[in-house]
C-alpha cells in the first residue's frame, strides 16, 4: 500500500514537472474566451520602448507567426495598419486615445475599440509590447534576452481575451545569437497559449 502510494505521488509529481516546464511566465485568459474564435486579426504597431533596434523586426516576426498558425483568414500587419493611420487623422486619434486610456488607466474603451475593428475589417487586434530586447550578462553568464507583453483584443466589445508576458535569456560564448531568432522562437511559444 505504501509503494503504491509513494508509485502515484512520484507520477504526478513527475508530470507536474513536465507540464511547468512547458509554459509561459505570464497569461491570463478572459472566462469568454472560450467563445471567443476570431476570423480576422490586426497587429497595432509594436510598442518598442528603448529598443529601437527592434522597430519594424518584432512586428514582421509576430505578422508571420501568426500567419503560421493558420488559425485566421486574414493578419492585417501593424505596417499596413501604420500605413493607414498616416493618411488619415482621425483614425490615428482613435488609435493613440486607445492606446493613452490602455496604459495610463488600464481602460480598454470598447467605442474606440470598435471603431479600429470597423476601419480595418479585422474582429480583433494584438497590442505588443517589447518589455527586453539586449544582451546582457546574468551572473556569470552572457545572454541574448527578448522579453514581449501580449494583449488580444476583441474589437466589438473592448474585452482584452488574453494576456501574457513572457521573456527568454539564451546563453551564449563566442557568437551571439541573432535577437530576431530568439524572438521567433519566444512568439510560437506566446500564441501557444492565446486563445483562437
Amino acid at each position: 500500500m505504501v509503494r503504491k502510494t509513494l508509485i502515484r505521488s512520484f507520477l504526478i509529481l513527475s508530470v507536474m514537472i513536465l507540464f511547468g516546464c512547458g509554459g509561459i511566465r505570464y497569461s491570463q485568459v478572459a472566462p469568454n474566451a472560450k467563445d471567443f474564435h476570431p476570423k480576422k486579426i490586426g497587429v497595432l504597431p509594436v510598442d518598442v520602448g528603448p529598443f529601437e533596434e527592434a522597430r519594424g523586426v518584432i512586428d514582421q516576426i509576430i505578422a508571420g507567426a501568426l500567419v503560421n498558425t493558420g488559425w485566421f483568414s486574414d493578419v492585417v500587419t501593424s505596417e499596413a495598419i501604420n500605413n493607414r493611420m498616416q493618411s488619415d487623422d482621425e483614425l490615428r486619434k482613435t488609435v493613440s486615445d486607445y492606446i493613452a486610456k490602455l496604459k495610463t488607466v488600464n481602460f480598454s474603451d470598447a467605442d474606440l475599440s470598435m471603431k479600429i475593428g470597423e476601419v480595418y475589417d479585422i474582429d480583433a487586434f494584438l497590442i505588443v509590447n517589447v518589455n527586453y530586447w539586449h544582451y546582457t550578462v546574468e551572473g556569470e553568464d552572457k545572454v541574448a534576452k527578448v522579453g514581449l507583453g501580449l494583449k488580444l483584443v476583441e474589437a466589438v466589445t473592448g474585452d482584452i481575451i488574453w494576456k501574457a508576458g513572457h521573456h527568454v535569456a539564451e546563453d551564449y560564448w563566442l557568437i551571439k545569437p541573432d535577437l530576431s531568432d530568439v524572438a521567433v522562437g519566444l512568439i510560437k511559444d506566446m500564441l501557444n497559449h492565446m486563445p483562437h
